[in-house]
């Protein structure tokens, strides 16, 4: 069966037994599969799971979440089953620091965080790629369902050729430097053949379901903010696009760009949130057209290759979004740039990510703030 399932070489330059792979194992069957199928075909595999929060008796994941403690019992069963060793990294605080707390940070700016670029961008690779650095491992490798593409000495960063499992989108932070470490076996398959493969290794875990959301947030995302940040759940004014009052809300955290339910005011039309002010403390709704928009600012720029002035890319502006033909311009700010998009976008939220692709290619993105 394993014929099925070819791969290219981690390194070309050295042969499997003598390379060490240190694969990030969150639980889940994707990077358990990894693992398991790497030490198949002869790598030197090391196992490693983080402990990123409930350590301290403090559950406050949701139900399904990866990263808990049956995550953690999971990638260790897969490790002793098969044989190779396997290390639990407590980074309860660094998670704490650069993933829950600037979440919930964004949320108070007015923002939508997208805490799992975050994680990837901080816990997962920077620290991650540390750790494999300091076990003289050759190379750091992940579950996730994206290609690394090397040519003539240049490594591209592409979609995964299973569309509905792609998270390209989630690791636009990624740099040229991580690249030349990381490799992502998974990107060339489907996900009905990554649990195949598991059943045919007799993994308990073959048909465990896909982690969902986000995993700290134990119930909604506004009752997990009010508790890292109690200060942020103030009483404020819901306003039209004219200002005019059209009731109270309970924190601006409770509100996102482009939400329609929940608003909590009557109107003989359907509204949506346009915007939010931190300084004022109201939000803003109006008509779907109020959300109209062709033009996105973008900072924290990261590119893997950069874009000609005046390039046309296709950019993805949610996760969800299926992407949208667009044209990059530099800002005379530095690390910031313009996005002017060929058609109008409803609802581009503050907080989210811009990615650009090239075709099949993540040429890298930002952040969006305007």
């Amino acid at each position: 069966m394993l014929k099925e399932f070819k791969i290219e070489p981690l390194l070309k330059d050295k042969v499997p037994h003598k390379t060490k792979a240190m694969v990030a194992m969150s639980g889940g069957v994707d990077s358990s599969i990894t693992a398991v199928l790497l030490h198949h075909l002869g790598y030197q595999v090391i196992g490693v799971t983080l402990q990123l929060y409930g350590s301290d008796g403090n559950v406050n994941a949701r139900k399904g979440a990866c990263c808990t403690g049956q995550d953690i019992y999971d990638a260790k069963r897969v490790a002793e089953s098969t044989g190779f060793p396997h290390y639990i990294l407590n980074y309860e605080e660094i998670f704490k620091k650069e993933v829950i707390e600037d979440f919930a940070d964004t949320y108070m700016r007015g923002e939508t965080p997208i805490p799992c670029v975050k994680c990837n961008q901080t816990v997962k690779f920077r620290d991650l790629l540390q750790v494999a650095k300091n076990l003289s491992a050759d190379v750091l490798v992940t579950g996730h369902y994206v290609r690394r593409l090397e040519e003539n000495g240049n490594m591209k960063l592409c979609k995964s050729i299973d569309r509905n499992k792609d998270q390209s989108y989630f690791l636009f932070t990624t740099t040229k430097e991580q690249l030349k470490l990381l490799r992502f076996p998974l990107g060339s398959f489907y996900k009905c053949d990554v649990r195949r493969l598991a059943r045919h290794f007799g993994l308990q875990i073959s048909e465990k379901p896909d982690s969902q959301d986000i995993c700290f947030v134990s119930e909604s995302y506004s009752k997990t903010i009010a508790k890292l940040a109690p200060q942020s759940i103030r009483k404020g004014k819901i306003v039209d696009v004219n200002g005019k009052v059209l009731g109270e809300h309970n924190g601006i955290v409770n509100f996102t760009v482009g939400q329609r339910k929940g608003l909590g005011v009557s109107h003989s039309e359907p509204l949506y949130v346009i915007k939010m002010s931190i300084e004022n403390n109201e939000v803003t709704v109006g008509p779907i057209n109020a959300l109209k928009q062709r033009k996105v600012l973008i900072k924290d720029l990261n590119w893997l290759e950069q874009p000609s002035e005046g390039m046309e890319v296709t950019v993805k502006l949610r996760s969800s979004h299926a992407g949208s033909l667009a044209t990059i311009y530099q800002t005379e700010e530095q690390n910031k740039a313009c996005v002017i998009l060929n058609d109008d976008y409803f609802g581009i939220s503050p907080g989210q990510a811009c990615v650009a692709y090239k075709d099949e290619q993540v040429i890298g993105g930002g952040w969006i703030y305007s």
